[in-house]
């Protein structure tokens, strides 16, 4: 077998498994897992008649392009989304629909890394700390080296860009940065993707977007990377952006999203997707359209996220360095031990949250930047939120 397998880190979930079997949920209460990234509410309705109504597609073979009402879909959305300028964006040559955005955030470092060098030159892919399990096992398994960037609080829970070293930015050959970030839910300014974008080109490797919470925000729409290159008057070159339905829309069991950036490296990634990727099929092409068509649900699924956030306020408000995720809907709560109080909320309070931890990588001198912290994910009816944050607030 593949010895680089050796160097994954088991998936966070499957940790917090074995952290928490031992123990038993206290009898009193209703057991909640506030753990997962995943929508509890429904998709919209639309969108289950279309799958039903385009049915009969599923015998043919779709295409690994997707469908052209798709690619338009989502073309137009990206112009209503970021008031991008006609002909900046083209369906055919910057666009790729994905099975979700795992698989190809996976992929694309298969596509980035020459494997022809020596130890000493080792490809290097940046990568957030806390981060996205599947950045890392890209990385790994690719043949780079995994550079893991502290995010703190210091830093707005962003990478920290200014002290990266010369020598690793001439090996970089790809930067993986979450905006919104998760598990923090902090937003990049202007600013900071600027100079992201400056470090890319300078130092001629990718910048791969994950965008998947774009749409998920409390008060003002993250600036997206698109936004950046429009006002410098500039291609995609270098850039790979990544969008999905699945927190947008609350479809994660569509399995739809999409790339949009560099057409040298569509080109490419199509190429290597005809080999090692599933397109997506035809009715899930026509119902994804649908869903970037129509931008009504999203306005929905944010105030309900709004809803919890408040609930979190009320409960939370002033400690636990607690503050309000301008992106995505999860709370990152310092309890000062992350494993020690999902320990003692699932024993106490039958509540289930992951540890800071467990989303984490240790460095060499010992600090963990996700230590302290648990992650929340308020992704249920505030109902139910309201009385897991209340037992959450009492037990810490």
């Amino acid at each position: 077998m593949n010895s680089d397998l050796d160097l994954l880190r088991p998936s966070p979930f499957v940790a917090l498994r074995t952290l928490l079997e031992p123990l038993t949920p206290n009898p009193a209460f209703k057991p909640l897992t506030l753990t997962i990234g995943e929508p509890q509410n429904q998709p919209p309705q639309f969108m289950k008649n279309v799958l039903k109504e385009q049915d009969n597609l599923y015998e043919k073979y779709p295409p690994n392009t997707g469908t052209e009402e798709l690619r338009e879909a989502i073309t137009s959305w990206l112009a209503r989304r970021y008031s991008l300028p006609e002909g900046m964006v083209d369906a055919d040559r910057h666009i790729t629909p994905v099975n979700g955005t795992k698989e190809a955030l996976y992929m694309l470092a298969q596509l980035l890394t020459d494997r022809q060098h020596t130890d000493k030159e080792k490809p290097a892919i940046l990568l957030p700390n806390p981060y996205y399990h599947v950045y890392y096992a890209a990385a790994v398994m690719a043949g780079a080296e995994p550079v893991l960037l502290h995010a703190t609080k210091e830093t707005n829970f962003m990478p920290d860009l200014e002290t990266l070293d010369e020598a690793l930015l001439e090996r970089t050959t790809a930067f993986y940065l979450c905006n919104p970030s998760n598990p923090q839910g902090t937003a990049a300014d202007e600013a900071y993707l600027e100079k992201a974008l400056f470090l890319s080109r300078a130092h001629n490797f990718t910048l791969v977007v994950d965008e998947c919470y774009t749409e998920i925000y409390d008060q003002e729409p993250p600036v997206g990377i698109l936004e950046i290159l429009k006002a410098r008057g500039e291609g995609l070159d270098g850039v790979m952006s990544f969008h999905s339905l699945s927190k947008r829309s609350s479809a994660a069991g569509l399995r739809s999203g999409f790339i949009v950036g560099d057409p040298a490296l569509t080109k490419a990634f199509l190429n290597l997707r005809n080999f090692a990727g599933a397109a997506s099929p035809l009715p899930v092409c026509a119902a994804a359209a649908a869903l970037w068509q129509e931008d009504e649900h999203v306005a929905a699924n944010r105030s309900r996220y709004r809803r919890n956030i408040d609930i979190a306020e009320k409960y939370l408000g002033g400690r636990f360095d607690f503050y309000r995720p301008p992106g995505g809907f999860f709370l990152w709560l310092n309890v000062e031990d992350g494993v020690t109080a999902a320990k003692k909320l699932w024993s106490e309070a039958a509540v289930r949250v992951i540890p800071g931890e467990y989303l984490s990588v240790t460095d060499e001198k010992g600090f963990n930047p996700g230590k302290p912290y648990i992650r929340v994910a308020l992704v249920h009816d505030p109902e139910i939120m309201e009385e897991a944050l209340s037992r959450l607030a009492n037990v810490l």
